[in-house]
């Protein structure tokens, strides 16, 4: 042991740890003034000195943090987190690995998670039939059957790996397992104590930053590095500090604090950092709470949002069934500095901001960004100010009426407080007479099922259900997309009248068609509003102040009226919610129903690929790999294939949502003998390359100035300027040889962490990607692939450079290889055969992305590693 590894006594064994106050002293620093995000990357990086990814050096750095040395630190998580639509690329990638190593003559198991992974499937959950007592069971078996061949390989890979599980279908949402169930705090291993760390596969992982657990949303590329051993290179951490004052006045909900949040964090701009809250205000906030505002992370750009352990977290352990782990967290914590008391000394942060609980007032997010907050007082002004009325109105729907009405997602479900809130105001609603409107779609779909327990034992689950949300799945429903078909009525007004309509959602995310392709505006809500809004049955109304529909003797019925109070809310909570609901449903979280337990599925070492399948196919990324890298070289010649403007989200550029018939990747479907009827959704395919290549920059929203005047996967193809499909052009220009490069503004990449964003822009054979600025996942996420980042100077833009689409670019610097953040030269030639020459920004930011590069991939690189 070292001068600081320690013992620590819990029950009868002992624990090995890293002793941050003796490490501390060591470097003559005041443990009490880091904040907590930094003593846990701390203890990350000294227990793993190794004089290569981690040297003594970067310790002292961080040890004396904020200082102005220049470092980065080789962060290793103790886990990773995994949901079906991005663990399954990762799995087929880690499949194709194993399958490429036994081609070459390797040992096929070296392949295999260097940490525990967990891959809970629930993105796969559509919601196809609603308002039915039966609608949980009909979508659940629509999507075994939709699903068959992806679950086989997910049954495959969890008697193949090591220390790899899987949550079956219809068990809970990734997120709210994770802090219900899966998540640790303090983790026992080989003879350690240490925080419990982890990396996700989806950009909402940082929800599990509620319980004190430090956790952030990586590229499923990183994410598998990670699962192999490969440390994830962070700059030296920036930490804004949220002082946390007072409580939640009446009338507000923890929704309504999370959009108040997020639009006060977005404006500050906390992209790429690490938020953490301190303060007395913080006991007044439970689990949930902070669990909710954890979550919506990526919405405000931060990399994590970390409470601190306190007493509130040991008492949340036990409730959920995890008491057996209290001795060791309290213990850990309170010995490691790392366990928060009122009263408390402030750390010391890069910036402080200031949060006071009882200024925050009932609101929504839209209609298109989670950080569009309005009062709701100003909600029908925010759709007014969007939308030109439409006086074509139909028969069913009209402008402006809500036709979809969801209580989904992570955010909110795992919160009892706003759950219950929503069952009292359906009880009240359905006591007062109220119906909901019949052209709204509504459903319930929450992250766990815990919270139907709590809702039948409360006795409001009746009320929801007369109310049109019956329990439709325990998945990320409407809020990725999945919110199925509208009713053919309504959908065909909407169509023939292009009506601009509404969804209200308790979800995370609103941007443009990620709900319904049908759908214009969509507003994130609170579970209760979401029930108002569904009994109101249009947005063009003032829920405030106007009635929101009359009883049965034409009496007004305001929301006012059936809104609960707090003391209400409480008393269900204590009388509803208990230890033995967490206990029962989470003894049971790995076995699966009858379908999943007797599912046929490949057995052995290696996957058996079938190459008739739409669903799974092996990837081209590691066929044919050649021991070597080829040297890099200078990109030559390259013309634009889109031309973009600010905050382009992962939702544009990566496939998701249903497939069209006549799109490219509808065409290969039909064309492999699938009718449209069994296309199934882009999220459901992502294990196959042929079809997420296609669908690449395929959001029908996109608004790509190549091809001016259309909205949706077109670009103009150089020099022929014929208007055409962006995959189709990609074709042409790959059969001509002439690489491609992407323009765009302000933050490139936001919103969700699909790699298939980073993915299908390689597949497409685009080289580059030039822009304002990026998010932090997608920048990562295009380097891993092979793809460079590149970033205008500031001040500098499309618009300043005037770059019209038509140019040829040349990128010079990079022969002979880069270093991170150096200076390129950018050679643009204008249509006249004018050249303009500018400097750009590399965004390879660590020098161990430079050797990802350099291999055209970080798993190409950990593959070539193993196989010397």
């Amino acid at each position: 042991m070292n001068e600081v590894t320690k013992l620590l006594k819990v029950a009868d064994e002992e624990l090995k740890y890293i002793s941050l106050k003796d490490l501390c002293e060591k470097h003559n620093v005041d443990l009490n003034k880091l904040p907590h995000t930094v003593k846990i990357l701390l203890e990350n990086i000294a227990r793993r000195v190794d004089g290569k990814d981690v040297k003594d050096s970067d310790v002292e750095a961080l040890a004396t943090w904020p200082n102005d040395k220049d470092s980065s630190l080789a962060f290793m998580p103790a886990r990773v987190l995994m949901q079906d639509f991005t663990g399954v690329p990762a799995v087929v990638d880690l499949a194709a690995m194993r399958s490429a190593m036994a081609r070459n003559g390797g040992d096929p198991k070296a392949v295999n998670p260097y940490v525990g992974v967990d891959l809970v499937i629930d993105h796969s959950v559509q919601v196809d039939n609603f308002g039915h007592a039966d609608s949980y069971e009909k979508n659940l078996e629509l999507e075994y059957e939709r699903n068959a061949e992806r679950y086989a390989l997910l049954n495959w890979a969890q008697q193949a790996f090591k220390d790899f599980r899987v949550v079956p279908p219809g068990m809970g949402i990734c997120h709210q397992v994770n802090l219900e169930h899966l998540g640790h705090v303090v983790q026992k291993k080989n003879g350690w104590a240490l925080p419990d760390t982890l990396v996700g596969t989806d950009s909402h992982t940082p929800m599990i930053n509620g319980l004190g657990v430090l956790g952030w949303g990586v590229g499923g590329i990183e994410a598998e590095a990670a699962m192999l051993g490969q440390p994830m290179f962070l700059p030296k951490p920036i930490v804004i500090g949220v002082r946390t004052i007072g409580s939640l006045p009446t009338g507000a909900t923890a929704t309504d604090l999370v959009l108040t949040l997020t639009e006060k964090l977005r404006a500050h701009g906390v992209v790429g950092k690490f938020v953490e809250f301190f303060g007395d205000g913080l006991s007044s906030l439970s689990i949930a709470d902070r669990a909710t505002l954890s979550n919506m992370s990526p919405e405000f750009g931060a990399t994590a949002t970390l409470f601190p352990v306190d007493q509130v977290t040991l008492e949340y352990l036990r409730m959920t069934g995890r008491g057996e782990k209290v001795e060791l967290v309290e213990k850990y914590t309170k010995e490691q500095g790392l366990f928060r008391e009122d009263g408390d000394v402030e750390p010391k942060f890069s910036e402080i901001l200031d949060l006071d609980l009882s200024k925050v007032v009932p609101s929504l997010a839209g209609p298109k960004l989670p950080q569009q907050r309005v009062n709701l007082s100003d909600a029908r002004k925010s759709f007014d100010d969007n939308f030109k009325v439409n006086k074509n109105e139909g028969k069913t729907i009209k402008h402006g009426d809500v036709a979809i009405a969801a209580i989904t997602s992570c955010t909110n479900t795992s919160n009892p407080s706003v759950m219950l809130a929503a069952g009292l105001v359906a009880k009240k609603a359905v006591e007062a007479g109220l119906k909901t409107k019949p052209w709204v779609k509504t459903s319930l779909a929450p992250g766990s099922r815990v919270v139907t327990n709590y809702l039948k034992k409360s006795g409001l689950l009746p009320y929801l259900e007369q109310l049109g949300f019956n329990l439709v799945g325990y998945g990320c429903t409407t809020c990725i997309g999945n919110s199925g078909p509208l009713p053919e009525e309504v959908s065909k007004d909407i169509n023939e009248n292009n009506l601009a309509v509404v969804s209200v959602l308790s979800g995370n995310r609103n941007f443009e068609g990620r709900v319904h392709s049908q759908i214009k505006a969509s507003y994130l809500a609170s579970p209760p509003l979401c029930v108002a809004y569904a009994l109101s049955g249009t947005f063009l109304c003032d829920l405030s102040k106007e009635a929101i529909g009359q009883d049965e003797n034409g009496k007004d019925i305001f929301l006012k009226d059936i809104w609960p109070t707090p003391e209400e809310v409480h008393e269900l909570i204590s009388s509803s919610v208990s230890t033995e609901q967490y206990e029962y449903e989470y003894g049971r979280i790995f076995a699966g129903d009858d379908k999943w337990k007797s599912m046929a599925s490949p057995k052995g070492d290696l996957f058996e690929w079938d190459k008739d399948s739409t669903y799974v196919r092996e990837p081209s990324f590691f066929v044919d790999l050649p021991k070597d890298p080829a040297p890099l070289r200078d990109i030559e010649g390259a013309k634009i294939m889109c031309l973009l403007g600010d905050s382009i989200t992962t939702d544009h550029i990566s496939p998701a949502g249903s497939i069209g018939k006549d799109s490219p990747a509808g065409q290969y479907l039909i064309e492999q003998g699938v009718k449209q009827k069994d296309f199934n959704s882009f999220g459901s395919r992502r294990g196959n390359h042929e079809v997420m290549v296609r669908g690449t920059f395929g959001n029908i929203r996109l608004k790509n100035q190549m091809a001016p005047g259309t909205e949706g996967p077109w670009t103009t193809h150089l020099p022929s300027r014929k208007q055409m499909s962006i995959y189709d052009a990609s074709l042409k220009y790959q059969n001509e040889n002439v690489p491609l490069i992407v323009v765009a503004g302000s933050a490139y990449g936001s919103g969700s962490s699909r790699d298939w964003a980073a993915k299908g822009t390689n597949l497409l054979g685009i080289k580059a990607v030039l822009a304002e600025s990026y998010e932090r996942i997608h920048r990562s996420n295009l380097v891993c692939m092979g793809v460079l980042p590149l970033q205008f100077k500031e001040g500098e833009s499309i618009e300043s450079h005037k770059i019209t689409g038509l140019e040829t670019f040349n990128i010079i610097g990079v022969d002979g290889g880069v270093k991170p953040g150096q200076d390129l030269n950018v050679e643009m030639i204008r249509e006249d055969g004018s050249v303009v020459e500018f400097a750009v920004t590399l965004r390879i930011d660590a020098a161990a992305e430079v050797d990802y590069y350099e291999h055209g991939g970080i798993l190409q690189m950990v593959l070539r590693e193993m196989q010397s």
